[in-house]
């Protein structure tokens, strides 16, 4: 991983992916790997959300708990870091306000060209996002699009985002084959005792299950 501002100053394509990854599971790592190889990223920043603004009534993890998922699931991905940003600001967890503070955070060089990793459900309610013609200027959005993905959400996006934005958004458009669950779907199998081993990396699994995260039973690995 990368670990300190020395080793920040040398990259030129920065990926950016938050999210609440609550939990991190291999959609989650579908999504990254994809966007890295395709569009050829030195590294890609993960940033757990603090307050996701749609997600204000929803209990999530701890923010420990989600952090500590996040370190053991990328614990073998040198191009893979994890900033606490979101974690240290109050009030809701706006991409705008991320995407601003996080260069000089974290010490990117001023030329280096910051990509908005993005799973195919991020573009649903895209354009009621904080300031959302900026977030997309402020970072070139990679979209992973799912196979099968409803192509009226794309129409919609084209009939109310700025012309700009439309253009920035469908160039970084790229099919990939599905992903697997969703991490509300992991969730809900975690509560009723179902242990999804195909979807969640052994070790976030194993952490689960001994934290006893989301409260369901299950016999280990």
């Amino acid at each position: 991983m990368v670990e300190s501002r020395r080793e920040a100053r040398s990259l030129a394509r920065v990926g950016v992916y938050g999210g609440s990854f609550d939990p991190v599971h291999n959609g989650h790592l579908h999504v990254a790997r994809v966007a890295r190889e395709r569009f050829g990223l030195d590294a890609i920043v993960w940033i757990p959300a603090a307050r996701p603004p749609h997600k204000l009534r929803e209990r999530l993890a701890s923010e420990a708990d989600r952090l500590a998922m996040l370190e053991l699931a990328l614990a073998e991905d040198e191009r893979a870091w994890i900033s606490p940003l979101e974690f240290e600001r109050s009030g809701p967890s706006y991409t705008f306000d991320t995407l601003r503070e996080l260069p000089e955070r974290v010490g990117l060089r001023a030329d280096c060209e910051l990509f908005l990793v993005l799973g195919w459900d991020n573009l649903r309610g895209l354009e009621r996002w904080h300031r959302v013609d900026e977030v997309l200027s402020l970072a070139q959005p990679i979209v992973v699009w799912r196979e099968g993905g409803d192509g009226e959400v794309l129409a919609h996006l084209r009939a109310t985002l700025s012309t700009q934005a439309c253009a920035r958004l469908e160039r970084g458009l790229v099919r990939a084959p599905a992903s697997p669950e969703s991490s509300t779907q992991v969730r809900a199998r975690l509560e009723r005792g179902e242990w999804p081993v195909e979807a969640v990396p052994a070790a976030v699994l194993d952490y689960i299950r001994s934290r006893g995260v989301y409260g369901g039973g299950g016999e280990p690995r």
